[in-house]
């Protein structure tokens, strides 16, 4: 059994994708009733929801809605989900996919994870459950930013857009006007490879005279500030640009 979702949201923060859109999830189960109570919960966060009842519809509207996450029923009745996922994660090679499975058996967790499942959740869940394992899957993966009114998150990175706090892993840091206006720029676009060139338009929003080594250099303060200590966050691709990203867990 599923539990109904609760009245009012209780989720807290808004997740959105990086582009400001509603985040997209796609549901995959051969229950009909399940798959429509679940939508109905994770249209209630304001995401968008595809749904499928077999692995070939599965496949094919993945390919057509490229969702940020997947729920995948481990029980399908034309291929099972291991089989989807491999399938998934040709053309979406990092969408994460929370796994719902009738079974209980330590086996059965151990194949889905090992197949390149991201998570999952075993019959009966609450509503509840699953989309906050979906916002915690969708926060670290990248593919979407917390917004709570000023705030903007990146994986364990704040940043308020009205005090201008903002702080990593509970400690706090301390930057100039510029290096602020150039984290938010980057963490607005979380995974996303700006250019120098974009990043001289939109922080300094004049032609620095094409010395973009000055990109260069606040990236190196900002490095310097939100990355000491830690697993990085700020990544460079060389003859492309910048990025910042959730860091990988060491």
């Amino acid at each position: 059994m599923v539990a109904a979702p609760s009245p009012t949201p209780a989720n807290g923060p808004d997740l959105r994708r990086v582009d400001g859109t509603p985040v997209r999830v796609l549901v995959v189960d051969d229950e009909h009733a399940l798959t429509e109570l679940l939508s109905m919960a994770l249209r209630y966060e304001g995401w968008e929801v595809r749904t499928a009842h077999d692995g070939a519809g599965a496949l094919r509207r993945a390919r057509e809605f490229k969702p940020d996450a997947v729920v995948l029923d481990v029980m399908l009745p034309d291929i099972d989900g291991l089989q989807v996922l491999f399938g998934l994660r040709r053309d979406l090679a990092d969408v994460p996919v929370l796994f719902l499975t009738a079974k209980d058996a330590v086996e059965d967790r151990i194949a889905g994870l090992t197949a390149g499942g991201d998570d999952y959740v075993t019959k009966p869940f609450s509503l509840e459950e699953v989309v906050a394992r979906l916002r915690g899957l969708l926060r670290r993966s990248g593919a979407a930013a917390t917004r709570d009114g000023s705030l903007i998150v990146v994986g364990d990175l704040t940043l308020d857009e009205d005090t201008h706090e903002v702080s990593r892993a509970g400690r706090s840091i301390e930057l100039t006007a510029t290096e602020f206006e150039l984290l938010r720029y980057l963490m607005r676009n979380p995974r996303r490879v700006l250019s120098k060139a974009q990043i001289l338009d939109r922080v300094w929003s004049y032609d620095f005279g094409g010395q973009t080594n000055i990109v260069e250099l606040y990236i190196s303060y900002l490095r310097r500030k939100i990355d000491v200590g830690l697993p990085p966050m700020i990544h460079t691709r060389r003859g492309a640009g910048y990025s910042i990203r959730p860091a990988e867990a060491r």
